[in-house]
This record gives C-alpha cells, sequence and structure tokens, in this order.
C-alpha cells in the first residue's frame, strides 16, 4: 500500500477520481460506517480534536453524515443527497479551519484505520487516492 500525501496548496482543486464503487459492494453500509466511526474515534483524540464536535450525540451526527457521504460516494444509495442535498463538501467545510497541517492529522489518522481494514490493497488504494485529492479540496485556511 502506497499512503503517499500529495503536496497540497491551498486553493488548488486537482482532479478527483472517484473511489472503486466495489468498495461499497465490499465492505457494504455497515462496513463503512464502522470504518467512518473508527476514524472519527481517533480525530476526536487527535491535535485537530476541535475541528471535530466534542459531545456524544453531536460526534455521532457528523459521523453520520460522513458515513452517508462515503457511502455514496463509494458506490452505494445516495444517502447523503437525500439527507443533506448536494453534497457541496468544500462549502459545508468553509466555517472550520482547516489548514495543511489539519489535512495532514486526518489523513495520517486515516491511514491507521485502512491499515487495520479488511480489504485488499487495490481497494484501499482507490480509497486513499481519493481522500489524498478530496483532501486538498477542503483546505481553506493558511497556516499561522
Amino acid at each position: 500500500m502506497n499512503y503517499t500525501i500529495t503536496q497540497a496548496q491551498l486553493g488548488t482543486r486537482p482532479k478527483v477520481q472517484i473511489p472503486d464503487p466495489r468498495i461499497f459492494e465490499h465492505l457494504g453500509e455497515v462496513g463503512i460506517r464502522n470504518m467512518i466511526s473508527d476514524h472519527y474515534d481517533i480525530l476526536a483524540n487527535s491535535s485537530i480534536k476541535e475541528l471535530f464536535p466534542t459531545t456524544p450525540e453531536l460526534l455521532e451526527k457528523a459521523k453520520t453524515h460522513s458515513a452517508n457521504f462515503f457511502i455514496q460516494i463509494c458506490g452505494g444509495p445516495k444517502f447523503y443527497e437525500v439527507t443533506r442535498g448536494a453534497p457541496m463538501m468544500a462549502a459545508r467545510h468553509s466555517p472550520f479551519k482547516i489548514t495543511q497541517e489539519a489535512r495532514q492529522v486526518w489523513l495520517e489518522s486515516y491511514i491507521q484505520v485502512l491499515q487495520n481494514l479488511d480489504m485488499n490493497d487495490e481497494l484501499k488504494q482507490s480509497y486513499w487516492n481519493y481522500l489524498d485529492i478530496f483532501s486538498i479540496w477542503m483546505m481553506n485556511t493558511k497556516e499561522e
């Protein structure tokens, strides 16, 4: 597995490749929800924890929204679109200060999850490639 983090510049929008839909076929809804939950649990204890809800109820809601998005992007039902409308993820993340450092922590947290995930390397790489570029789109703040 190659967990390379692409160098990014604030304001760039590289072309994003949608993850292989076999990810949803392999993990299913429950598997993706568990993956996202594990990721959020790591983030809630990370150096960027201030970017995430602090109450259990709000954290669970954020996990649900994120899982709905990733289920949809990985070829599953359009849960996100039905419950929240068009993704517009960069706009939805605009209230949060997402720096290059925050992106790095977010991606490193995903590496921990993916390393323990029961999925072949080809599918992991497809998902990782998406995350790597998608995360560039979310950056909206220069380092202080």
